[in-house]
C-alpha cells in the first residue's frame, strides 16, 4: 500500500470518527488548515513552553509542526527523559491532524462505547500536551510537550501557545 493511499484511509477513518469525539454530530465541523506556521514563531511558542517548564522545575522536550504534521522545530530540555522526545512530536503530529487537543481524544476514550474506537485510529495519542495552533481561524500547526504528567505537559504547551 503506498503512503498516500495509508494516508487517504487514515483521514478518512479520522473524518468518520469526527461525530464521536465531538461527542455529537450537531457540533460544529473542525476549522480548516490555514498556511503552515513559520520558524519565528515556532521559536517563540517552544521559548514560551521552556519558560513555563523552567518556572515549575519541569524537564521535557517540546516539538512544533507544520499543518502536515512534519516537524518544524524541536527543542529538549536538559535531562529530560529519552522517550519524550519522540512522544512531544507524536502529540504534536495528533493534534494537527485531529484538529483538537490531544485531551479530546483522551477524553473520548475514557467515555467508551464508540470513543474506544478511537484508539484504532492512526497517530492517536492517548495523553494530554498536544494543542493545535490557530491563526484566523485556521489550524497553522500545532505544539506538543512531553515530560512530565500529561495534565503539566498541557500546562506547558498552553503556555507556548500564550506566547505565539
Amino acid at each position: 500500500m503506498s503512503a498516500l493511499t495509508r494516508t487517504l484511509y487514515g483521514l478518512s477513518a479520522a473524518l468518520l470518527a469526527l461525530p464521536a469525539m465531538q461527542g455529537s454530530a450537531q457540533e460544529a465541523p473542525r476549522p480548516g488548515y490555514g498556511p503552515s506556521v513559520n520558524i519565528a514563531t515556532a521559536k517563540k511558542i517552544a521559548a514560551g513552553v521552556i519558560a513555563e517548564c523552567q518556572k515549575n522545575k519541569w524537564n521535557v522536550a517540546v516539538a512544533i509542526v507544520d499543518t502536515h504534521g512534519l516537524l518544524l522545530y524541536f527543542e529538549r530540555m536538559e535531562d529530560t527523559q529519552t522517550v519524550s522526545s519522540a512522544i512531544a512530536i507524536d502529540k504534536a503530529k495528533a493534534a494537527v491532524t485531529y484538529r483538537r487537543p490531544t485531551r479530546a481524544l483522551v477524553d473520548a476514550i475514557a467515555k467508551g462505547g464508540a470513543g474506544v474506537g478511537i484508539m484504532t485510529l492512526p497517530g492517536v495519542v492517548g495523553s494530554p500536551g498536544g494543542v493545535p495552533l490557530f491563526s484566523g481561524g485556521k489550524v497553522i500547526g500545532a505544539v506538543g510537550v512531553s515530560g512530565v504528567t500529561g495534565d503539566q505537559d498541557e500546562q506547558c504547551s498552553k503556555a507556548g501557545v500564550a506566547a505565539m
